[in-house]
Formats: C-alpha cells, sequence, structure tokens
C-alpha cells in the first residue's frame, strides 16, 4: 500500500508564492487520487509488492499498464516535489551544489533561464527538471506523467507544471509561476543532498 506522504510544512506556510488553497487541492486532491487509484490498480497484481521505482521502470513501456504507470510516476513525481520547496526557499544554494551548476552551465543565471524555459516550453501537462546522468547535470522536461527515471536519470529536482499546480494563483502565467518557484521556493539543501 502506498500513502500520501505529510507535508514537511503547514498548507499555508508557502504562502503567498503557493497558495493555502492551490496545497489543498494539490496535495490533498490530486495525489491522494494518484494514490487511491495506485493501490486499486496493483492490488493482487505482479507489482502489488515492488517499489514505487521498480513500478515506473517496470509499466513505463508497456501501453497495457499505462494506467499503473501514470499513477505510479505521478505519485514519485510528487514526493520529490513537495521535498523540492520550503518556506522563504530559493536564494543562496550550498556551495557543493553551487560550483556544480557554474561549473556545467557557466553561471547560476543561465542555470535558472535554462530551467525556467524547460518548464515554460513544456507544452501542456508535465513537469521540468535538473537530473544527473553519467555524472553530469542535465535540464529536461518530460509530459504528463513521465519522469527522468525511465531515461536512466536520477532527478535531483522537479518542478510540475500540470495546471493545477499554478492556475489558481497564477492564472495562465506559467512564467511567473516558475520564476516564483526557482526563486522563492525551492529548497536548495535538498537539491543539495540528492547529487
Amino acid at each position: 500500500m502506498f500513502y500520501l506522504p505529510k507535508l514537511d510544512y503547514k498548507n499555508n506556510a508557502l504562502s503567498p508564492i503557493m497558495s493555502e488553497q492551490t496545497l489543498d487541492l494539490h496535495h490533498g486532491k490530486h495525489h491522494q487520487t494518484y494514490i487511491t487509484n495506485l493501490n486499486n490498480f496493483v492490488k493482487s497484481t505482479e507489482f502489488e509488492k515492488l517499489s514505487l521505482e521498480e513500478i515506473i521502470k517496470k509499466t513505463a513501456e508497456d501501453k497495457s499498464k499505462s494506467a499503473i504507470f501514470n499513477n505510479a510516476s505521478q505519485h514519485w513525481n510528487h514526493n520529490l516535489f513537495w521535498k523540492c520547496m520550503k518556506p522563504n526557499g530559493g536564494g543562496k544554494m550550498p556551495s557543493k551544489l553551487e560550483n556544480r551548476i557554474i561549473k556545467e552551465f557557466s553561471s547560476i543565471e543561465k542555470f535558472r533561464e535554462e530551467f525556467i524555459k524547460a518548464g515554460v516550453t513544456q507544452f501542456g501537462s508535465g513537469w521540468c527538471w535538473l537530473s544527473t546522468k553519467n555524472d553530469k547535470l542535465i535540464i529536461s522536461n518530460t509530459s504528463n506523467a513521465e519522469n527522468p527515471l525511465i531515461y536512466n536519470m536520477r532527478p535531483l529536482l522537479g518542478c510540475d507544471v500540470w495546471e493545477h499546480s499554478y492556475y489558481l494563483d497564477y492564472k495562465n502565467k506559467r512564467p511567473i509561476y516558475l520564476e516564483n518557484f526557482f526563486d522563492k521556493l525551492i529548497n536548495w539543501e535538498f537539491v543539495a543532498s540528492n547529487l
């Protein structure tokens, strides 16, 4: 059985960048629905005793298992997303992460620009990511429930760009949401711990 994780902060703690109403809806309703669906889909199947990562990797390429994949991957994605944020986030990164980003992207400003662009240019629902592959940092975006795990990458940071993440607070202004996410919400200590 999979369960909704408890947040490390109160539902109003990210306001006004992410409102209490958005967090109630996103965490309490959307994420819970993915978990409920996943538990129902895997019950009494070969997937029931597997880890979330194992389920994602075993179902990613099998169209007949798309319902299992979508709900498992969205559960995994959201587990990471909640940890990637904190009240009064953003700001200075731990030096290990900062040095690595500067080395690979030439500057923090360039990295910020590329990460936000990945989220803005994701057509429709999906995610933008900072991951590692073969010890290299990679910015990417994925559609719907997909995540970098299925491309043999290790996600360090993920931002949800499905409309339920931002529409109540930002309407159709996804770029503003992404700028605020980067500048004021990211828990850089958590991201650095994933390196």
